[in-house]
């Protein structure tokens, strides 16, 4: 059972709020429909109750909100849009990317491609699919961790009328194993054709919630559509005649030559026009959408019939009524099925999930790395690094003038950061501006979670990066420099220890540095701000601080460390520390820690205030 409650959203600029107070539900073993007429407020309605939008109102799936249950992914499947993913990612990557977040084996993917009919397209980027299949990626995406209740946002939209047909059998299927499928649409002879249940809003208020077959009854009466340029005289004779008949005929005007006729059919109203010499342009009947109920309808009976609609019939006779079926019984277990209502092939059953939980519903590090290795802005970030490094360093060199360090890190002067060290903050930047451009997330959690493994993964994943991609420099301009000037010019320093953990420790810095800048202003572009702030503006302040001249000494602080702790490490510890210390009171190295310490306070503060309005 899915029950919304009271969802109102945020109103904006003193107006009016989109979604006002607005209670329904949808049942388990039927497909609801939520209809509207575009601005009524129905993709508002699903992102209140995925936590994607501000408002007040709470929604229960199965009796639980979203942010309680431990398994959201294995609960609720959501379609809003298209795909949340990057468009240079592949069909199958999205869907193991999505594995690792919803818990579930990887192999789960090739199974949902073979479900939606792209197993042969699992390699396609995401940007060359087409829109109908998109719609399937996306319906495998909702479904990739069995969830119980699916919200799908104009599913069917702007699909051709198989692709349609494709799409409503894969959700009557799912309603009939028992799940609760919730989706929007505009259209009300496709939720009488498609639906069991539909609720209808108008300017974010309930205006009905029905039974399909109430709904085809009271508000898709059949009518005959007439176009006449005497459309005031034509209306005129039928309303006298119907009353002369002692006949029930309802005439109602639209437009200057438009009559909607009902209680009445083509025979009657084309005779009506022969006789008086009336010319008639259009003469039709259709099923018609006569507006929204007088008011509220709460039957209930927990089955009923669904309806199927029609569309326009041109033909010269009484349109014919809803032919009622029985929606499939709730209880039914899962399995092949004759499902009622428009043909279609969702492909082979998949397999079970197993029935023990994850551990997790993110697995953190795995998703972390699926996003990382899924496109080729790492590989693209890491080749721009090390060719710009290699030609600083060999244009460095030439001078003869730097230092070997120098030379190594490709940083002269002019550069405030090296490339390796910008290059790290870049990815560190992408790991979290890419979640916030394209949500993968936000199907499964309402948002971009900002949970604490997820965090981790991102730092342990950035760092190891950083490492890596500093280390290749380091490699690379050696040999760039034994190439060029042979081995004369390299030999290895004193203090090569000190000099590595000072390397090391500011390309993570700056990965660091440019993952929590873009997780506090959510976007790309702020955490490579971040990243140049360090040597721009914080440096030069921490320089002034590390150069003052002091008169207190921090000499023997390995010692008295050792006093106060209370586990005796060994001597050969003392040494690593007081290099430490010596990277840390370099200006760069304090700027980074002062700013990391800062981004992290502002993460954390950031978090827990949307957790607390939310």
């Amino acid at each position: 059972m899915l029950q919304a409650i009271g969802l109102t959203s945020a109103p904006r600029r003193k107006l009016p709020p989109v979604v006002d107070d607005l209670t329904f539900e949808a049942r388990p073993g039927q497909v609801t429909a939520l209809l509207g007429a575009a601005g009524s407020g129905k993709t508002t309605v699903l992102r209140l109750m995925l936590g994607l939008e501000p408002g007040r109102g709470v929604t229960y799936f199965r009796g639980h909100p979203l942010h309680r249950i431990t398994h959201p992914a294995r609960e609720v499947g959501a379609l809003l849009g298209d795909v949340p993913g990057h468009p240079a990612r592949t069909a199958r990557g999205q869907l193991r990317m999505l594995c690792a977040a919803a818990g579930v084996p990887a192999g789960r993917a090739n199974d949902m491609l073979d479900l939606v009919g792209l197993a042969d397209l699992g390699d396609q980027r995401l940007s060359t699919l087409s829109r109908g299949m998109d719609r399937r990626l996306g319906l495998a995406s909702a479904l990739l961790g069995d969830p119980h209740a699916l919200l799908l946002d104009e599913p069917a939209d702007g699909l051709s009328p198989r692709e349609n047909s494709w799409v409503y059998g894969v959700l009557r299927g799912h309603a009939a194993r028992g799940g609760t499928v919730l989706y929007t649409t505009r259209d009300a002879k496709e939720a009488a054709r498609t639906a069991d249940r539909v609720v209808t809003i108008d300017d974010g208020r309930l205006v009905a919630e029905q039974e399909a077959a109430e709904f085809a009854r009271t508000r898709l009466r059949p009518r005959v559509a007439v176009r006449t340029p005497h459309a005031a005289r034509l209306a005129a004779l039928v309303t006298r005649e119907a009353r002369a008949a002692r006949r029930s005929v309802e005439v109602v005007t639209e437009g200057g030559s438009h009559l909607s006729v009902y209680g009445s059919d083509c025979a009657q109203i084309g005779e009506t026009a022969f006789r008086h010499g009336i010319p008639v342009h259009r003469l039709a009947d259709e099923i018609g959408d006569t507006g929204p109920a007088p008011a509220p309808e709460r039957p209930a009976a927990p089955l009923s019939p669904s309806a199927s609609g029609r569309g326009e019939n041109e033909a010269e006779g009484p349109a014919t009524s809803p032919s009622p079926t029985r929606p499939p019984n709730p209880a039914t277990p899962a399995g092949p099925t004759t499902v009622p209502g428009p043909p279609s092939t969702p492909g082979p059953p998949l397999p079970p999930l197993p029935l023990r939980p994850a551990r997790s519903p993110l697995h953190p590090l795995r998703y972390e790395l699926h996003r990382l290795l899924g496109t080729r802005t790492a590989l693209l970030t890491a080749t721009a690094v090390l060719v710009a490094s290699m030609a600083i360093s060999v244009l460095l060199a030439r001078r003869g003038s730097a230092t070997l360090p120098a030379l190594l890190a490709a940083w002269p002067d002019i550069l405030p950061l090296p490339p390796a060290a910008f290059g790290a903050g870049l990815l560190g930047a992408i790991a979290f501006g890419e979640e916030f451009r394209y949500p993968a997330l936000a199907a499964a959690r309402g948002t971009v979670p900002r949970r604490v493994g997820l965090l981790l993964a991102k730092l342990i994943v950035s760092a190891a990066t950083a490492l890596l991609l500093g280390a290749l420099v380091v490699v690379a301009d050696a040999e760039a420099l034994r190439l060029v000037y042979g081995e004369d010019l390299l030999r290895v320093p004193e203090k090569w220890g000190s000099m590595a953990a000072s390397w090391s420790g500011l390309t993570v810095g700056c990965a660091w540095a440019g993952l929590l800048g873009a997780g506090v202003f959510r976007a790309t572009a702020p955490g490579v701000a971040a990243v140049l702030a360090v040597p721009v503006l914080v440096a030069p302040v921490a320089q002034e601080m590390v150069l003052t001249p002091s008169v207190r000494s921090v000499a023997g602080l390995p010692g008295r460390l050792r006093e106060v702790a209370w586990l005796q490490w060994p001597h050969e510890i003392d040494r690593w520390l007081v290099a430490a210390v010596r990277v840390a009171a370099q200006p760069v190295g304090t700027a980074l820690a002062l700013s990391l310490c800062a981004l992290l306070c502002a993460y954390l503060f950031v978090g827990f205030r949307r957790s607390v309005h939310r």
